[in-house]
């Protein structure tokens, strides 16, 4: 399962001490960040189980950041939806 935050981190050394706090309470999370994405992108994978996004969300600001799930659908011109895993390539 993967799950992506919308954050409002901007510096690598901020988001290398978030990943190291998720990696700790979370040890099967996988977490990356994309800070060039216009959303400064916080990506977890789970190798076992479900993701609890309110402990990600948490962790983020008792660090002082902001952090909120992204949908997994975006809505387009018109009425058709766009799956983000189907942009990402992942599924």
């Amino acid at each position: 399962m993967i799950e992506v935050f919308k954050t409002n981190v901007y510096e690598r050394s901020d988001a290398s001490i978030l990943i190291e706090q998720i990696q700790q309470s979370f040890p099967y999370y996988q977490a990356n960040f994309d800070l060039q994405d216009c959303d400064h992108i916080l990506r977890i994978k789970c190798t076992s189980g479900a993701i609890q996004p309110a402990s990600i969300i948490n962790i983020l600001r008792n660090s002082g950041f902001d952090a909120e799930v992204l949908p997994d659908e975006i809505a387009c011109t018109g009425n058709h939806p766009i799956n983000h895993a189907l942009l990402s390539g992942s599924h």
